[in-house]
């Protein structure tokens, strides 16, 4: 996977680790108490102790090693979570834009000395019950990570990284496939003419679709032009095809040593084991090397520099007069500086985060474009950092008012400085995240220290964050102007400060085919008849090979003994609050933060107000409310709580395909202290929200069209597979009016509007349709210490709403009532009002929404089965078995597509998807090959298990703290229902997996649904069964 477009923006990013607590036990200390035995200058299989340093603010410890042989650095952080991370990183810096290590993180996971079974890793994710598998390659590294909560399997899997990484075959069949190659259209007709095939380079034009990953690889290329950041690391379409098989193996053979290798282990596993087995599997058998790989320091510039390049035209954005992008860029510090890094992660977050921050109120609500411009604010992850910061969705004539306008607000900034309560706020949302972490913590901290650790920066002084935060602290005190003179020194008088604009160009698609056709007819008109010929016959035996059934005996594997037979169960306690509201409490080893949801029904809304919702939703928290506007709205969240969110939902019934649940989900996080103040703010917003403040929801609508808009590159699959499956269930259609192209195109119009007053009557109008007596249910996770607190303060925040007490007349008509499964404590029972419709009728519908994209997302849906009836099980393990043994195969390998696959619903829709897709209705052609496959009953007992290991990995992932229960609350689902789920996907069988195949997917095709994302396509065009969107 290329990450040169990801990033972690500082510190306040990259160990946010989405919303999720990690599945830790606090109480225990055990794997720390272990890592603090060990001793400096003790050897430990071929390993010395350089270091050990407990982490308090983490609850960890850190041992720095390395390897005596080789050289090899190594970090494992003992901590007390049963979900332990391994990852090994090499620096990789390619010196031209071909692609090298891109493709060869992709080519070497394709079989080593030990196991040279064909794609390892692919079936290997089907031989564990791994929690993560993975490879990324970033500007200036590759990092392969993995995770598990069982120990056999991270042995297991261990070996398979180890020898991929160090011992891959690089087999030249391997490079055709998933780097480029030249291949007939039809590898069997040698008279189809010749073009460019390949995973990786249909993953980057597809990834070069989404204007804002070009623009921010410009932005490095053009910053940081000395060395490596001067390419395209993940590959420019139009160079990968100079790459040859023989200069990747040098790229391996230069790159993937251990002397330029650091390992990285995470969890409550020893880390004896680890060592011993990395030791004698790849590192014993490496000398010692000096790696030249390290990046030469960027020479500062004595001028700043101007760069313009061109894109295509943004068809789901606002009109093209307003589709030219600039930023404003300056090289920083070294990353490898931790403080001077840390202080500057937070002096970009002052500067551009939230509508408090000086460049929010100059750029966004200067009405001159439609956000921030990509990569803005801090960006760590090169050995020079840097600070972007712009606009995009901006008329072409503004480019030098924008320019304007970031100079004068630094000037301001270093007059006038910061607030006090906005760099208290930002402090305090450092603190809450260091209690606030995910399930998958050790992947979120292999992350964040992967850059400074690259470039041969101290990874356990960047983990100090108490420490940091001390120092900073100090600095502030000790010099008030501290961030003033930083924002002097960085930016004011830096010299080496770029300006890159980027506009539309009607002609950009045309011109980028048009380059791939003549790089095309190049390498053709080169060949000579035998090249021809041996490419023919290489492109057959690449087809045999795919074809062939693959031998994975060699690979080790869990066994379907291996998995729990029973889940853990988790305690819950139901009452009822004022007014007659169930609250659902659940005891957490939370850390001191406390967790609380409301869920509130949508029945009463009227049907035209429905596609407002996720513009409500998105829109209710950043208004105001009661005597707050919106700017002192947004600094008590930051200053109180973790975050205020609300979002539509549309919960599928566990038992009835035509029936479901609709709401809006309000949910949020705090530190306990803070209780009262983040329940009373929720008490404001949702009894008091400022729907007049008409200026500040003009940026907010145009930033959340323009989030979306520049969403669908990288989802495309996720909105195919929603429009696929909306006239097969009732809930389809809400679900492709709230989060598919629907909402998409709406939320474009609205963008447009001139006059937003009847948007915001909209809007105050489901407010008033909200909240009733019966329509609201809470749940709070927390410390059972904290949950006398926590009830008294839900108690006074449900007394506190303005509900009114009579029953808001239904607009659904068929609504039923279905009381959720009894708690393990408590008496209240919650009953949900769900939504029926007993004459619904599924039919199929084939939608082609025409984008300008060089590839296609395809997805067909099929009504099935919902979560209850044991065929659900069957079809579960079926999705995943059709994914690996057959889909992988047809779309990956042989159709070039970067993902493709299969999976079911929890409400039963039973989707086949490609991602990334060079074909079309060819796909969909695979897709009608599976069915018959899984028909025929073409799979044995083995597949049949791996498909099962492969399931219940996803079924026990770790659940966090605060998610715990969450299934109850909002689906009502109980343990014993998911027991039940769990004995039935333990007895699926094969002829129950041909029987679902029979009875489902082979059924009539009005169970069927279509869609299909990409360019023009005239076959397409020909078949009046297709329905087509165009943008």
């Amino acid at each position: 996977m290329w990450r040169g477009g990801w990033r972690a923006r500082g510190v306040l990013r990259r160990l946010s680790g989405g919303a999720h607590l990690g599945a830790w036990r606090w109480g225990s200390t055990k794997a720390c108490e272990r890592a603090l035995q060990y001793r400096i200058g003790e050897r430990i299989h071929g390993f010395t102790v350089n270091q050990v340093t407990p982490v308090p603010e983490l609850s960890l410890t850190a041992v720095k090693l390395s390897h005596d042989g080789t050289g090899a650095q190594y970090l494992h952080l003992a901590r007390e979570d049963g979900n332990n991370l391994f990852s090994v990183q090499f620096r990789t810096t390619p010196t031209d834009s071909s692609g090298a290590p891109h493709i060869l993180e992709h080519t070497v996971l394709c079989g080593s000395q030990r196991y040279p079974c064909r794609d390892p890793f692919f079936k290997m994710l089907n031989r564990s019950l791994s929690t993560f598998m993975n490879a990324f390659t970033a500007s200036d590294y590759t990092l392969y990570p993995f995770s598990t909560q069982n120990p056999k399997d991270f042995q297991n899997l261990l070996s398979v990284y180890l020898d991929a990484a160090f011992f891959p075959c690089l087999r030249e069949l391997d490079f055709w496939q998933e780097g480029w190659r030249l291949e007939h259209e039809d590898p069997n007709d040698p008279q189809t003419p010749l073009v460019f095939k390949g995973v990786v380079f249909n993953e980057m034009k597809g990834a070069f679709t989404d204007n804002e990953r070009i623009f921010s690889q410009h932005l490095q290329n053009r910053l940081l032009p000395d060395h490596t950041y001067s390419v395209v690391s993940g590959g420019d379409p139009l160079c990968i095809p100079d790459l040859t098989w023989e200069q990747l193996r040098r790229f391996h053979a230069m790159h993937y040593h251990p002397s330029n290798a650091r390992f990285f282990t995470y969890g409550n596993f020893p880390l004896e084991q680890h060592l011993k087995q990395i030791h004698e599997e790849a590192l014993s058998k490496f000398q010692r090397i000096e790696p030249r790989t390290s990046v030469p320091a960027q020479k500062p510039w004595d001028e700043p520099r101007e760069f313009q390049i061109t894109c295509a035209p943004d068809s789901l954005a606002e009109g093209p007069s307003g589709q030219t992008t600039i930023s404003v860029s300056f090289l920083l510090p070294e990353i490898t500086d931790t403080f001077e890094a840390f202080t500057l992660s937070l002096l970009s977050s002052l500067l551009i985060s939230g509508p408090n921050a000086p460049f929010y109120k100059a750029l966004i609500e200067s009405g001159l474009g439609t956000d921030f411009s990509p990569d803005v604010g801090y960006n760590g992850c090169t050995r020079e950092a840097y600070f972007s910061v712009g606009l995009q969705g901006i008329a072409e004539k503004d480019v030098q008012t924008v320019r304007d306008i970031v100079d004068r607000t630094l000037d301001d900034v270093i007059e006038k400085g910061f607030e006090e309560d906005h760099i208290e706020a930002l402090l305090h949302k450092i603190e809450i995240q260091m209690k606030h972490q995910s399930v998958s913590f050790g992947l979120t901290l292999t992350s964040y220290i992967a850059s400074c650790w690259n470039h041969d920066g101290d990874p356990v002084e960047l983990l100090k964050l108490g420490s940091q935060v001390a120092q900073f602290r100090k600095c502030l005190e000790e010099n008030p102007r501290f961030l003033q003179e930083k924002v002097k020194q960085y930016f004011k008088n830096n010299r080496h400060k770029l300006t890159l604009s980027m506009k539309p160009d009607d002609k950009y698609s045309e011109k980028q085919a048009q380059m791939e056709t003549e790089k095309l007819q190049q390498k053709v008109t080169s060949l000579s008849p035998e090249e021809k010929q041996q490419i023919y016959e290489k492109g057959l035996e690449l087809q045999a090979q795919q074809s062939r059934p693959p031998d994975a005996s060699c690979l080790p594997a869990l066994r379907v003994s291996d998995i729990e037979p029973r889940i853990p169960v988790t305690e819950l306690e139901v009452v009822q609050a004022a007014r007659d509201t169930p609250v659902q409490y659940c005891a957490q080893p939370t850390n001191g933060v406390v967790y609380f949801r409301a869920f509130s029904s949508l029945n009463a809304l009227p049907e035209e107000l429905r596609p407002y919702v996720p513009l409500f939703c998105s829109v209710l928290t950043k208004l105001g409310c009661g005597s707050l506007d919106y700017r002192e709205l947004a600094q008590q969240v930051e200053l109180k709580t973790g975050g205020l969110a609300a979002a539509p939902q549309v919960l599928p019934d566990d038992s009835h395909l035509n029936t479901y649940e609709q709401g809006v989900l309000f949910s949020s996080f705090c530190l306990d202290r803070n209780l009262a103040d983040m329940m009373h703010l929720w008490s404001e917003i949702l009894n008091n929200p400022r729907f007049e403040e008409e200026e500040h929801f003009r940026v907010l609508v145009r930033m959340a069209a323009q989030e979306l808009s520049n969403g669908v590159p990288d989802s495309g699959h996720l909105y195919a597979s929603i429009r696929a499956g909306r006239t097969l269930a009732p809930a389809g259609d809400l679900q492709e009016t709230f989060g598919g192209m629907d909402q998409v195109l709406l939320m474009k119009r609205i963008a447009e509007m001139t006059d937003l007053q009847p948007v915001l009557g909209k809007l105050l109008r489901i407010w008033k349709h909200l909240l009733s007596c019966d329509s609201l249910r809470c749940s709070v996770n927390a410390t059972a210490q904290q949950m006398l607190q926590v009830e008294g303060a839900v108690e006074a925040f449900l007394r506190s709403l303005s509900r009114t007490e009579k029953e808001q007349r239904s607009m659904c008509p068929h609504v039923v009532e279905k009381p959720a499964p009894k708690a393990s404590s408590g008496s209240c029972l919650v009953i949900r009002r769900l939504v029926t419709d007993p004459t619904f009728e599924p039919c199929q519908m084939k939608t082609h929404f025409l984008l300008p994209f060089p590839v296609n997302y395809v997805a067909e849906c099929i009504r099935t089965a919902p979560y209850t009836a044991p065929d659900h099980a069957s079809l579960k393990i079926l999705a995943r078995l059709m994914t690996a043994k057959f889909l992988h195969t047809e779309i990956r390998e042989k159709g070039g597509a970067y993902g493709g696959g299969a999976r079911l619903s929890y409400g039963g829709m039973f989707t086949l998807y490609s991602y990334r897709d060079p074909r079309s209705t060819e796909t969909l052609q695979s897709f009608m090959k599976a069915i018959d496959w899984a028909k025929a009953g073409r799979f044995t007992q083995q597949d049949i298990d791996e498909a099962k290991l492969s399931v219940f990995s996803a079924v026990d992932a770790p659940v966090a703290p605060s998610d715990k229960g969450l299934d109850h609350f909002l689906y009502g689902l109980s343990d014993e229902m998911k027991q039940v789920h769990r004995e039935q996907l333990f007895t699926v069988c094969h002829e129950d997996l041909v029987d679902v195949s029979n009875r489902y997917l082979g059924a009539r095709r009005s169970t069927h649904g279509v869609a299909l994302l990409g360019p023009d396509n005239a076959s397409i065009a020909k078949d009046p069964s297709w329905v087509i969107r165009q943008r």
